[in-house]
């Protein structure tokens, strides 16, 4: 297909925004903490605050995906990041005039991420689409979109790392409100509704309007039934979860107690987002050129063993920077991978709902990983923590190295579809 310079556009509008509300994702990852924390906040608060901030993903990726492909990927994209930033914006509103106690920041931080998951959703759902009119490789495009994340992990991580350190979580919660709107301005002006035009080859566009209840129950089947998509599931539940107790509470105290504050925190998170970046970029040459099982389980299992267990042993900070590198680098080539995968089984008229669901599984320990991980630190220590952490995170993410379903990850014949 010749390539379309409208859609061409349109998908670099789409990774632009993608990009910024995720930016805004960080933003709160990191304010809130230390928001806690000053407030004279326990590890324990700071797991609960971070419970509450990843509790709404999994909730609204299982419902919400249903409603992205009934109202129109395009304005569910839109109402998500707009929603987002209005929640987000009273908090840093409330805190400057009648108070923001503890108790009314996890109801907003809920509030706020609410939405959240439907968004990624929606804007994921119309990559394939725009990929195709705009002559681009499919892994090439879930590469871009993987990295545009890492991008924001890279400058939000930046930019909030400062902001905190010099002016407090408060305006960097300002700032935060900021980029939702400008996404949602991205999507409005430069993103038009267009259609998915990638699908497997048998799959079915003339698909009868059911209830809410029925669409859902029929994504929720066919997760259930799909082995691959099983195995995918399970294994990033449980990456999450470590993730979550290492990022969203161990991590941060453990800058807050040993590294000097959200300074050196910002600079391991953003040094994590551009090797990431790196990666993605790298891998998306080579990415239909190399075995996808196999990458997969070495770059997972670099992703999180290493760096975990630098910090397990107290290294200094030049080496804790050196591992996550390494972990970033590795990271680039897992979301790609996993995301191809999805796009190439799941069918066009159940990518939302189907989608949605897989975020809500993946992401279903996260929120307990979060507190888990400010009970560990409070309990069992930080080092004990993150060596529990390095040794279950290696040892789950080489599992696709035994084989079975996961074979099924390698290359199926796509085709498109008439416009």
């Amino acid at each position: 297909m010749p390539r379309d310079r409208r859609a061409a556009g349109a998908l670099s509008a789409l990774l632009a925004a993608h990009a910024i509300s995720q930016t805004g994702n960080v933003i709160t990852a990191f304010a809130i903490p230390f928001y806690v924390l000053g407030l004279g906040g326990s590890g324990v608060e700071v797991g609960i605050a971070a419970f509450f901030a990843t509790a709404p993903v999994v909730v609204g990726g299982a419902l919400g995906g249903v409603v992205v492909d009934r109202v129109g990927h395009r304005r569910a994209a839109i109402v998500a990041d707009l929603v987002s930033g209005a929640t987000v914006l009273a908090m840093p509103v409330l805190a400057l005039s009648v108070g923001l106690p503890f108790w009314a920041l996890l109801i907003l931080v809920f509030a706020g991420g609410l939405l959240d998951t439907p968004g990624q959703t929606a804007r994921r759902v119309m990559l394939p689409g725009l990929t195709v009119r705009a002559g681009v490789r499919i892994e090439q495009s879930v590469g871009l979109l993987d990295g545009s994340e890492r991008f924001a992990k890279l400058i939000g991580a930046s930019i909030t790392g400062l902001l905190v350190a010099l002016l407090g979580p408060i305006a960097a919660l300002f700032v935060n409100a900021a980029t939702f709107a400008v996404s949602a301005l991205l999507t409005w002006t430069f993103v038009a509704a267009v259609p998915a035009t990638v699908r497997l080859s048998g799959d079915s566009v003339d698909t009868p309007r059911t209830s809410y209840w029925a669409d859902l129950a029929e994504g929720f089947r066919f997760v259930i039934h799909d082995p691959l998509m099983r195995l995918v599931v399970g294994l990033v539940l449980v990456t999450n979860l470590l993730d979550a107790a290492r990022g969203a509470t161990l991590m941060p105290l453990y800058a807050n107690d040993r590294l000097g504050g959200a300074a050196a925190l910002g600079l391991l998170v953003a040094v994590m987002g551009g090797c990431a970046l790196v990666g993605n970029v790298a891998f998306g040459f080579v990415a239909h050129r190399v075995p996808r099982r196999v990458t997969l389980a070495v770059c997972f299992a670099l992703a999180g063993g290493p760096s975990s267990a630098a910090f397990a042993v107290g290294a200094p900070l030049p080496v804790l920077v050196a591992m996550t590198a390494l972990s970033g680098l590795a990271a680039g080539a897992i979301n790609p991978i996993l995301g191809t995968v999805e796009l190439e089984r799941v069918p066009e008229h159940m990518r939302g709902r189907v989608f949605g669901l897989i975020n809500a599984g993946a992401w279903a320990g996260v929120p307990f990983g979060a507190l888990l991980g400010g009970i560990a630190a409070d309990t069992i220590g930080l080092s004990l923590a993150f060596g529990i952490v390095a040794v279950v995170y290696t040892l789950v993410t080489l599992s696709p190295l035994a084989g079975g379903a996961w074979r099924e990850m390698e290359r199926r014949p796509v085709v498109m579809a008439a416009n």
